[in-house]
């Protein structure tokens, strides 16, 4: 359970290491840890350096900003 403003904590109601699934989390084994940098390195560019695109500036006033919702 994670509460908006509030650190993770574990609770002692329910044992996490009589679940299931708990041989995929981090806590059983470390290789099992999510790497952010390597998931970030393989993922494909959205727009590849040399490709060409298209970049559009569009500038609503208030009025027109709060027409749109």
């Amino acid at each position: 359970m994670q509460l908006r403003g509030v650190r993770p904590f574990f609770s002692d109601k329910y044992d996490i290491t009589q679940h299931p699934n708990y041989k995929y989390l981090s806590d059983f084994d470390k290789k099992n840890a999510f790497d952010v940098e390597r998931y970030m390195s393989t993922r494909p560019a959205i727009v590849k350096p040399d490709e060409p695109f298209d970049i559009y500036e569009i500038d609503l006033s208030d009025e027109d900003a709060a027409a749109e919702t």
